[in-house]
């Protein structure tokens, strides 16, 4: 996985043709999805038919498995959490710390990513983020998460939306990804929506269409204004330790010199 993944895009569990399109799509990670993509009465083929693609190592490849009070989850730990080709699994509806350190304890070294999706899961999200070692991040499932707020508008997520941010930061964890734009021909829209994410702490988004990884990947690139600036804060801070300000007068600390960091990283992609 790239330093700081900006795509995510999720493809449903029980369609092999499609998941071998989107493995050529160009997103930084697949994530196949066992969950919402799929019925239940093909829960089974779904899973067994993850299990043969992952057979194989396979870069950047994340399983989303069923919830954990599902009658489905533990055979989908069991079958898949060994296979070489697994880079991660995210967990849906997660609500507690035990629930993380459960499923590390099945899945013993392979990166974890919680899904919050209640409000009992942003109430908990720093206990969910600081969980166990295995937990790489934490990101937010906003249609279900919607539904059970009873949000009738987007913009009443933004709450939520800072208090997973948040807890990311203070957990130590990356910045945490959007949750997928449901419209998928309306690529004005995704653009300005993830304008707002990135405004707010987000990094990168995840995807249900090939369509959308562009202007994702573009949105949150930094801008040749941006990168000019980072380049400015990285070299004032070679040339002098500790707090300064620039010439300009912006006041630059170790902070501010870690995201000028993550900045040119970002930049290099290009």
């Amino acid at each position: 996985m790239t330093a700081y993944p900006l795509t995510w895009l999720y493809v449903p569990g029980d369609r092999p043709p499609i998941v071998a399109k989107a493995l050529a799509a160009g997103a930084d990670v697949v994530v196949v999805d066992l969950e919402d993509a799929v019925a239940p009465d093909r829960k089974e083929y779904a899973r067994a038919a993850t299990a043969e693609l992952l057979a194989q190592p396979r870069p950047d490849v994340h399983v989303r498995v069923n919830a954990l009070d599902t009658p489905w989850a533990a055979d989908d730990l069991r079958a898949l959490a060994p296979l070489p080709g697994l880079s991660g699994l995210r967990l849906p509806k997660v609500t507690s710390a035990e629930e993380v350190v459960a499923v590390a304890e099945r899945a013993p070294g392979l990166p974890l990513y919680a899904l919050l999706e209640t409000g009992l899961g942003i109430e908990r999200a720093y206990s969910v983020a600081t969980a166990h070692p295995a937990l790489r991040g934490i990101t937010l499932g906003e249609a279900d998460l919607m539904a059970d707020l009873g949000v009738r508008d987007d913009k009443g997520l933004d709450w939520c939306r800072s208090r997973v941010v948040v807890a990311a930061r203070a957990a130590g964890l990356a910045p945490p990804p959007q949750s997928v734009y449901p419209d998928i021909r309306d690529l004005e829209a995704l653009a300005a929506s993830c304008a707002h994410g990135r405004a707010l702490g987000f990094l990168g988004r995840a995807a249900i269409h090939p369509r959308q990884l562009p202007v994702i990947e573009r949105a949150y690139l930094p801008t040749a204004e941006e990168i000019e600036q980072a380049e400015t804060i990285i070299k004032a801070a070679m040339r002098e330790k500790g707090a300064q300000a620039l010439p300009d007068g912006r006041f630059i600390d170790a902070a501010v010199v870690a995201a000028a960091q993550r900045t040119l990283t970002l930049a290099r992609r290009t």
